[in-house]
């Protein structure tokens, strides 16, 4: 397993990591749950991702049974949570959701009850909330931070002018600022990243846990043919992700990645998961998994990376056509 540094932080993240969105509790149960986070930490992943909103709070119940079944030791691993959504669904009411600093501290309370954990590695604002002073989410994760609650704080799904803004407020007065983002990132989704980020990357410096490497699965190629019923985009309610991802053009480059895939000798899905680490930008690729196989076979992407010669990334670029670049007009 490679370690990166998480941005300027001095934390190390392993560069593929394990999350649980979709799978826990909607796809798994605690058995299967227990031997994929088992596989993962024996192949060196020390972190793990959940968030106050997946499976409406199930998810970090399912996955701090696990933790507390396998007795680690509490230094080996980090641990994350999100705030934003709340976890009671339609039930939410004002102040159960967004950024507020009422929010913000009952919902860190509650995930570190669900977890089973006294503190959380990285603590995430899951979506930009502009209904609340970007100096009070400031000033409450600090606050998190100084009792010990929190190690580091980061955002998700910002856009890189939100970041520095809450970076000149964390400097004004004198606070300590957000050290992470998990954006989406993949062959298909590359803006934030690419560009968005690269005045954050450069001026401030930025630990980046990206989410969807495969594209809900669908860089995997197994919907090149249709629609597997045990797949995620079969699941009732995801339906979003379905019309994102199942569109004829980019079906045919996926049929086109499974073939370069192919002549190098390994997944589409290791391909897929090497070409977003190749990104040093990236500090980890989240994996999520509902299978042992899966999970096995997406860990190769630590040797397919050392296959992505300069040759190979520009056939990448010459089949998807999607690099972003700056416009200057």
């Amino acid at each position: 397993m490679e370690y990166r540094r998480m941005g300027r932080s001095g934390l190390e993240l392993s560069v593929l990591s394990f999350g649980s969105w979709v799978t826990f509790h909607k796809q798994i149960a605690d058995n299967s749950a227990d031997e994929l986070m088992g596989l993962a930490y024996d192949n060196g992943i020390n972190f793990f991702d959940n968030a106050e909103g997946y499976a409406f709070g199930e998810s970090e119940k399912m996955m701090g049974r696990v933790l507390k079944a396998k007795k680690w030791d509490r230094t080996s691993f980090t641990l994350s949570s999100k705030v934003y959504f709340g976890w009671r669904g339609k039930d939410n009411k004002p102040n159960q959701t967004g950024l507020s600093r009422k929010h913000i501290v009952e919902a860190c309370h509650e995930a570190l009850g669900r977890l089973q954990t006294d503190y959380l590695d990285l603590y995430f604002c899951h979506r930009p909330d502009t209904n609340v002073p970007i100096e009070e989410v400031v000033w409450t994760m600090h606050n998190l931070i100084q009792q010990g609650k929190v190690l580091y704080w980061g955002t998700s799904q910002w856009s890189g002018a939100e970041i520095m803004e809450a970076h000149r407020v964390a400097h004004q007065y004198h606070l300590i600022g957000p050290t992470v983002e998990q954006p989406q990132y993949n062959m298909f989704e590359r803006f934030k990243v690419e560009q968005d980020y690269l005045p954050v990357f450069k001026n401030v410096g930025l630990g980046t846990t990206i989410w969807s490497p495969l594209a809900a699965g669908f860089l995997t190629g197994k919907y090149n043919e249709g629609i597997p019923a045990d797949s995620r985009l079969a699941i009732e309610g995801f339906d979003w992700l379905k019309n994102r991802w199942i569109q004829d053009a980019k079906l045919a480059k996926v049929k086109q990645l499974t073939q370069l895939a192919g002549e190098l000798g390994v997944s589409l899905a290791a391909l897929a998961i090497a070409w977003t680490i190749k990104n040093p930008n990236v500090t980890t690729a989240i994996l999520g998994a509902t299978k042992r196989t899966q999970l096995e076979e997406n860990l190769k992407a630590l040797d397919a990376v050392k296959l992505l010669s300069e040759d190979v990334m520009n056939k990448i670029e010459e089949i998807l056509q999607n690099k972003p670049f700056l416009d200057l007009a």
